[in-house]
């Protein structure tokens, strides 16, 4: 088991795909704090940043630090270009599938211990990272780059992270590991895995690692519940999630009812018991709402060891968001003009997705209409039975025709927005498409934003640490104070 003195009072949100990046989650780890990589989507974020020329050199510091050199220098060779990209498209790698190239595990795991690496670099602090469940196949390779670099705790919500302590365990000894993979029209008794060697990736001995600690993100008694007695191995704790967080949601429980603006309507159903939660034994920190005056107060008189913070994260000066993106976010709060609406279609994974209303983005209805339909990620795309007994893929973001060819149903197409490719535009990567143009962003963020005016308090711009201040005024924590090593650090 990752070391830790002390469990951290504020866990830093693993936002969007490189909203979390490792300059954000190092600058709250530095505190004392848990700073969080997003691990979603990690091996295109690192080919890209190659093909943009890698500035300041910090991907290549990290490779020169992967404990494989031969893997590293062949992604180099590959994907580096020194001038960036020109006006040419970024490269692709091959879509994940049931079973993948040697090669693609192999950037994988690259890119998850590149982001870990840089977030721990240079302190003595704890770094967790942030994956989906709902994104299974690249998770193993993922988890195991994690690993590698030192990863202390792993976070994991959008489903339900059953097979994943099990699986740590296993990667933290190089040993082989598996998790189910969920396909449509396959039943309990005709199960499919995903699986992954660490064994292949090495030619002499693996070097000592230790397994994280596991959170996994839950909205209900019964899922921690479930989780903490059936899991497969240890769960180390529980962030619980509120309808009012950034991202993907859990759906409300019961009949789906909406509001005027078609967004799903929450009940006390959907409320978490506290003190039940606490008769598990196990540590828990509150998300949704908790970036606010008094929240981290609020939560560990609840019972609760802290809180889970995401949206004041996401626009702060170290955060991954494009510059020009986050900017006009922060101004129109300061005018209190800025809404987010919980999408119940926009996310390819049928969960509510919190859309930052912006009229350049996705969340405008003609936008949307004018973007021609692909998909060449497909980090979202969902295993299916052929009528061959074969996997098939699809995602109902793709272009309708062909989903429906894939046996999909094309009413589940209405509204479905290509999350994979509008994130990664939301960190300054969107891919070049045909037209000349460059495909649109679609900005997630909590309720918190529409008061985040409050927190800016007339300021145009704000750091890391300026969001930690904010959370424990008023509060007193076990705050580690910057290492040497950290205070020494370059290379931001």
């Amino acid at each position: 088991m990752a070391a830790a003195a002390v469990l951290p009072s504020i866990i830093q949100g693993g936002m969007g795909v490189g909203v979390s990046n490792w300059r954000l989650a190092r600058a709250v780890s530095e505190r004392g704090h848990l700073g969080v990589v997003s691990g979603t989507c990690l091996d295109t974020v690192l080919i890209r940043r190659l093909a943009d020329g890698d500035p300041g050199g910090h991907v290549r510091q990290a490779l020169d630090a992967f404990p494989i050199p031969k893997i590293a220098q062949d992604v180099l060779d590959r994907f580096f270009q020194p001038e960036g990209p020109g006006d040419t498209a970024y490269p692709l790698l091959p879509m994940y599938r049931h079973v993948v190239s040697e090669f693609k595990q192999q950037v994988t795991v690259l890119a998850n211990f590149v982001e870990v690496f840089l977030a721990k670099h240079g302190h003595d602090g704890q770094v967790g990272i942030n994956l989906l469940t709902k994104v299974q196949m690249p998770n193993l390779p993922s988890l195991y780059g994690a690993i590698l670099a030192g990863v202390d705790y792993v976070l994991m919500g959008a489903g339900i992270p059953k097979d994943i302590p099990l699986a740590l365990e296993q990667l933290a000894k190089h040993l082989p590991a598996s998790i189910r993979l969920d396909v449509e029209g396959c039943s309990q008794n005709d199960p499919v895995e995903l699986q992954f060697d660490p064994e292949s990736l090495w030619d002499g001995p693996a070097p000592e690692v230790s397994r994280p600690r596991f959170l996994p993100i839950v909205a209900s008694n019964s899922l921690a519940t479930m989780l903490a007695k059936k899991a497969s191995g240890r769960v180390d704790g529980f962030i619980v999630e509120g309808p009012t967080a950034g991202g993907h949601n859990a759906p409300p429980r019961g009949q789906r009812v909406e509001n005027e603006k078609g967004e799903p309507l929450y009940t006390e159903r959907d409320v978490v018991d506290l003190d039940k939660l606490a008769r598990l034994g196990l540590p828990f920190w509150l998300a949704g709402g908790a970036g606010r005056p008094g929240a981290l107060r609020r939560a560990k008189d609840a019972g609760a060891q802290g809180i889970q913070v995401g949206t004041l994260f996401a626009f702060c000066d170290e955060s991954g968001l494009e510059p020009d993106i986050r900017a006009a976010v922060v101004e129109r709060s300061l005018t209190e003009k800025v809404d987010v609406l919980t999408d119940g279609r926009a996310s390819p994974t049928g969960f509510p997705f919190k859309v930052v209303q912006m009229g350049d983005s996705l969340a405008s209805q003609s936008v949307y209409e004018k973007r021609d339909r692909i998909c060449d990620l497909g980090y979202l795309r969902t295993a299916y039975r052929q009528p061959s007994g074969r996997l098939g893929f699809r995602c109902p973001a793709e272009p309708v025709e062909t989903y429906v060819k894939k046996g999909g149903a094309r009413e589940d197409t209405v509204g479905r927005k290509c999350l994979c490719n509008a994130l990664m535009a939301d960190i300054g990567h969107g891919q070049l498409k045909s037209d000349g143009s460059i495909e649109p962003h679609l900005l997630t963020a909590g309720d918190d934003l529409m008061i985040l005016h409050r927190f800016l308090d007339g300021r145009t711009s704000y750091s890391a640490a300026d969001v930690l201040d904010f959370l424990l005024d008023g509060v007193e924590t076990r705050e580690a104070a910057p290492t040497a090593a950290a205070a020494g650090a370059t290379g931001d």
